[in-house]
Formats: C-alpha cells, sequence, structure tokens
C-alpha cells in the first residue's frame, strides 16, 4: 500500500474568516473554495506546499467533531489493507464512510487520539 499526505484539516466555526488568517499571516494561498448543500462551504489552502481544509461542523460525519486542527488527511491505493493492519495492530478504527465524492474513507486513532483519515483514491490527485 502507499500513501500521500492529503491534507491538515482545520474546522472553524468561521471557515472563511480562518482561511484569511492564514493568508494574510502566514503567505498561504487559495486553492478553491467548494459549496455543497446546505451552505457547507469547503476551502482548501496552499501554505507553502502543505494542503489546508478548512470547514465548519460536516453533517455528514458521525465523528464527533471540534474546532481546532481536526485530523491528518492521507490518501491510499488500498483501504481495505490499511483497516485491516491498523486492527491488527490494535488501533481504533473510529469510523467507516464514504465521502460526499464517493471515495471510501476511515478515522484511525492514533496515538495521543490523534486522528488520522485514510481515503481511498483511484489516482492521486495534483
Amino acid at each position: 500500500m502507499a500513501f500521500k499526505i492529503h491534507n491538515l484539516h482545520f474546522k472553524s466555526p468561521d471557515p472563511e474568516k480562518t482561511a484569511q488568517w492564514y493568508i494574510d499571516n502566514l503567505g498561504a494561498t487559495m486553492v478553491r473554495k467548494v459549496e455543497r448543500p446546505g451552505g457547507i462551504v469547503g476551502l482548501r489552502l496552499d501554505l507553502h506546499g502543505v494542503p489546508l481544509n478548512i470547514t465548519g461542523i460536516l453533517p455528514w460525519q458521525e465523528l464527533e467533531q471540534f474546532y481546532g486542527l481536526e485530523h491528518v488527511g492521507l490518501h491510499t491505493d488500498d483501504l481495505a489493507s490499511v483497516i485491516e493492519q491498523a486492527k491488527a495492530g490494535g488501533s481504533r478504527i473510529l469510523e467507516e464512510l464514504t465521502t460526499p465524492d464517493g471515495e471510501p474513507c476511515c478515522f484511525i486513532e492514533g496515538p495521543e487520539g490523534v486522528r488520522i483519515e485514510v481515503t481511498e483514491v483511484e489516482r492521486w490527485p495534483s
């Protein structure tokens, strides 16, 4: 199985204000803004090569959500093997779901409670 950093995901009560802070204070650039049904806004920033996602609370995510650094996102080419290996190693699978884009995904509890989102993709996005 292979991995690629997909994003650091921040959740905020005001995603656009938070994104603007990263732009104004750390030189991030806006990559795209996505508006989903229900007024859900998602922003993708490039922080000098580090992809940042900034959203509010997401209604499709059942796992408890909070503001701040919510999780580290990874892409993989073999989610089933990742889940199997995590379980075999004693890690907790916090949630399995399908993203709004139809990609299989899970949240794994890492050391010190860090959430790791792993999403299977057919091809590596740029």
